[in-house]
Order: C-alpha cells, then structure tokens, then sequence
C-alpha cells in the first residue's frame, strides 16, 4: 500500500508540471480565457423609444410603481418638440362650457405656463428635468433589429437590438414597447396599416402631412405698447377687422393677425408666415409660433437639417417685417434658434380602435378611457391646403386605452402625436395636454394591474380603474 501511495504521488506531481508548462508556453490570451458568460438579452417591464413629454410621463409613473423602465431616444438630445424643438405656446383644452379639461401632472406644467413661471427655455427645461428624475435614459441610440412573434391573440414584440454612440450592440426584452417619436421609429418597422392622413382631405392618394413649425425667438419687445395699441383698437370686433380672425393680446398671450401677416412672402416657398401665436417670456422676450415649413420628413435627418438651416435663414427677414407691421417690434431683435422643430404630423399606425371624428363629436365616452378630449379640430396647413382647415369644436370626449395600443400587437403603445385617430379626430386628439394625460394614465395602469396583461383588463376592471384615479390621482375619466 505504501509503494503504491508513492507510486500515485509520482504520477500526480509529473501531471501537474506538464499543466504548468502547457500554461507557460500558450499564449496568454489562452492561459487567461475568462469563463464563458451569459449573452441572455437584459429585461424590462417597460422600454420607451423616444424622450418627448408624453413617454417621460408614462415611465414616470411606471418608475414610482416599481417597474424597471428603460428610455432610449434615437435623437442626439433629449425633450423633442417640448424642449428641442421650443414649442413654448400651449394650448388649453376647454369642454364648451369654457371648463378646463387639462388633468394629471400636465395640468402642472401649463398652471405654471399660465401664471408666468414657466415661460422660458431654462423654465421648461427645469420643468421637464424634474419629469425625467430617475428615468433611465440612453440618447443617440439606433434602433437595429425588432423580432416578433406570432401568440394565440396577435403577435408580440419579443425584442430589441440597439446600438449607441460606442457602436456596441445590446439586445433587451420587455413585458411593454412605447413608441414615443415624432417620427415612429419604433413602429414604423413593425408593419402595420398606416392610418389614412391630409391627404384624404383633398381626395389624394399620395401621403401628405401638416406643416412641420420653426419657432422664432425675439427681444427687445414692447408688449406694453402691443397690448395698449390693441385696446385702442376695440371693440373686439374691430380689432379682428383690422387685424384678421382670432387676433386677441392680454399681459401674457397674443393671437392672430393674419391680415399683417399674410402679406409677408417667405424667401423660399418651403415656408409660411400664418397668424401668430405668440408667448410673453418675460423681459421683453417673446417666442412665437407662426413659420411654418412643408413637406419636411422627421425620419430624415437631412429633411430637417434642411429645414431648421431655412428657418434660420428666413428668421432676419421675418424680423425686419414685424419690426414695420406690429406694434411694439420696433427695436425688437433675433433672440436665438431652436435646433430642432415642432413635428405635429407623420405616419400614424392603426390601432386596437381608430378614434373617428363622430366619435368626437357625438362626445362619446368609452370604457377604457384613458383621456378626455374637446380642442377644436384644427388641422394645419400643406402644400395643397396652405391655410389649413377646421372641422368645428367637440365639447369633451373620451380617448380610449385601445387607441395607444398597436393593432396586432399584445405589448406594443403609442403615445403623443402617434394616437390611434383618423386625420379628422387627431386634428383635436393630437394637442399635448390631451395625449399627456392618456400617457401618465396609462403608466399608472401599468404599475398597479401588474397581474393582468392590458389585453385582458375588462369593463369592469375599468370601474376599479377608474375609482382609485379618481380618489388618488384627482384624474376623472368619464
């Protein structure tokens, strides 16, 4: 037993010198190959494509609820049209009773609008940091590859691969996918019907959209002066007379003069001077919503390169116009631009239900309702239809959680401007205060009916629903 023993020892010592001197002579690479580790795609219960206000409100609520959410936004900055694209004039929401209908944590942000807190760029941007606090977000990403899959009710978007500015590819998985881009980047590639647009107006059959808005930024403006001047003018009437259709001037707000700038003709016929919209910031500075650009693509960075360069550049013309035609913009002077636009109108996707324009109308109110509507149906100009079109005031109606969910998708959303709604309905649906509300609303469903998929949530989940946003939330849907 002995000899044996030292035998074994003999043999177990020449083994482990032959290991030694294999690992000596390898190259090191190889000496040093780590473990093999895990390539399984990481898990959400909610990823977000894009970074305007609608999403960041939904994953705001999805974060407080616990999920685990992820933002990436395919744009080099985050904010989009709120932030990127300055689109500082906001409009009110209003039942025709003259009540407003702006709920949830929008109704914040347009109180402070109101009251003058928040009017300029480093107000909103404060605004919106405070939405996004402990929101994950990855900016500057490319979208690479979806895959789907066929289940027992439709199909499902199974997962995504991405890659960011280091070119180093990720693969993810979600329970839920919002698309929340002015230019779906997310559901543009899951191939569903486009929802019929601008077109249907005028009996095409080529796709056309609303006119995109470079915002024009100013100072040195005397709004004393533009306010009294419009006083001396009234009666109201006499004053839309002389200075066209809905032209209005208070301390904060002025609206109209369409008669003025109608007479305006753009450099280059991309672009539109219409009515102005337009927001004391403050100090003499004043931002206004008036240039519109056609034909402009937010899904090619070169369309809008070319069209915020030509806003620029009409942007010392326009100056030198209202400087002559509007009281108080004598000494008024460029006051910075927007890199970005305010997009108001791309391919939309059909979804579990199209909101219709009767539906507006007849003010129905759905079961599933996840906002309350009622702007006026103002659908904006194109080429074909350069002043743009109304189709009358809804008194309130009910948006549906079926019209921000993909048709034949189990798990996919849409928020904003990619509401399920033909061209007529979405010329009211489309307004912010009305698909922010859907949006946080639809975060707080998915934090709090964790045990059903939103497929399955039924009528009388919705009574439940509707209790608890109500009593914790002061949000009524009905």
């Amino acid at each position: 037993m002995f000899m044996q023993s030292r035998k074994f020892h003999r043999i177990k010592s020449c083994l482990a010198a032959l290991v030694l001197l294999s690992a000596a002579v390898l190259p090191a690479t190889a000496a040093a190959k780590p473990a093999a580790t895990s390539t399984a795609p990481a898990g959400y219960d909610v990823v977000i494509i894009g970074s305007e206000i609608q999403g960041a409100l939904l994953a705001k609520e999805a974060v407080k609820a616990g999920l685990k959410v992820l933002m990436l936004d395919p744009r080099s900055k985050p904010g989009g049209e709120l932030i990127q694209g300055q689109m500082f004039f906001l409009d009110d929401v209003n039942d025709n009773q003259k009540r407003s209908l702006v709920q949830g944590e929008i109704k914040n942000l347009l109180n402070g609008y109101k009251a003058g807190t928040i009017r300029n760029a480093a107000d909103f941007q404060k605004y919106y940091n405070k939405v996004m606090q402990g929101i994950p977000l990855k900016s500057g990403i490319v979208l690479d590859r979806v895959d789907t899959k066929e289940t027992s009710s439709g199909k499902m978007l199974s997962a995504l691969t991405y890659h960011g500015k280091d070119g180093v590819k990720a693969t993810i998985q979600s329970r839920y996918w919002v698309e929340n881009t002015d230019y779906n980047a997310l559901s543009g590639k899951l191939k569903e019907a486009r929802i019929p647009g601008m077109e249907t107006i005028y009996n095409s059959t080529v796709p056309d959209y609303m006119a995109a808005t470079y915002m024009l930024n100013f100072k040195n403006v005397d709004w004393n002066l533009l306010h009294q001047r419009i006083l001396e003018d009234y009666p109201l009437t006499n004053v839309r007379k002389k200075y066209g259709p809905n032209t209005y001037v208070d301390w904060h707000f002025a609206t109209g003069f369409s008669n003025i700038t109608n007479r305006y003709a753009t450099k280059d016929r991309q672009l539109r001077l219409r009515g102005l919209n337009a927001s004391y910031q403050k100090n003499g500075q004043v931002i206004i919503n008036g240039l519109l650009i056609y034909d402009v693509n937010p899904a090619d960075p070169k369309s809008v390169e070319s069209a915020v360069r030509k806003g620029k550049a009409e942007a010392p013309y326009i100056l030198s116009f209202l400087r002559k035609n509007i009281p108080g913009f004598a000494k008024a002077e460029l006051n910075g631009f927007p890199e970005y636009l305010y997009i108001r109108d791309y391919n939309r996707y059909e979804t579990k239900y199209v909101l219709e324009y009767t539906d507006l109308m007849s003010s129905r109110m759905f079961w599933d309702n996840v906002s309350i509507g009622g702007y006026s149906i103002d659908l904006q100009g194109t080429r074909a239809i350069p002043t743009g079109i109304g189709f009358g005031k809804p008194d309130r109606y009910g948006l549906p959680l079926r019209s921000f969910e993909l048709k034949s998708y189990d798990n996919v959303l849409v928020t904003g401007k990619n509401v399920g709604a033909s061209i007529k309905a979405y010329g009211s649906a489309r307004i912010m205060p009305t698909t922010a509300l859907a949006a946080q609303t639809i975060g707080i469903i998915l934090g709090r009916e964790r045990s059903k998929r939103l497929d399955d949530l039924n009528v009388e989940d919705f009574k439940r629903i509707r209790a608890y946003l109500k009593k914790d939330y002061q949000i009524s849907l009905q």
